[in-house]
């Protein structure tokens, strides 16, 4: 019982640093590439540190997730995966516009999406594979 209580525990901040982390980081990559053709902070060694942060990150939350822990219950995976889904979109749509609006809108909405992008597309997967194998489970 108090094990299932640190997990979901472990889960819930997981999920909330992880967007955390990804709002900072976001508003910094925002900030690195106005003005600039390329991929600003992520382009950098430092840069690539913090994503692959933010993707671990996102892997706990999603093996956190499909024990049944954490913020996402099973009752939620759908809407999730929805809209994870359309957060990986959204960082794809967004990636060129720093160049389109100027100056700083396009620079914000593509800094934010890459990086919630780069946090949610690991959990989206776990539990995109864990519905998959629950449905072929069932025939």
């Amino acid at each position: 019982m108090a094990n299932e209580d640190l997990m979901t525990k472990i889960g819930s901040w997981a999920f909330l640093i992880g967007i955390i982390i990804a709002l900072i980081v976001g508003i910094y990559q925002a900030y690195t590439i106005e003005g600039e053709f390329g991929y600003g902070f992520f382009g950098t060694e430092s840069g690539g540190w913090f994503a692959w942060v933010l993707a671990i990150i996102g892997a706990i939350v999603g093996i956190i997730a499909i024990m049944g822990k954490g913020t996402i219950t099973a009752k939620e995976v759908p809407a999730f995966l929805m809209a994870g889904i359309a957060l990986v979109i959204m960082g794809g749509v967004f990636s060129g516009w720093n160049l389109i609006l100027t100056p700083y809108i396009g620079s914000l909405l593509a800094g934010i999406s890459m990086s919630l992008s780069i946090f949610v597309a690991p959990t989206v997967g776990i539990l995109a594979i864990k519905a998959i194998w629950d449905i072929g489970k069932e025939v």
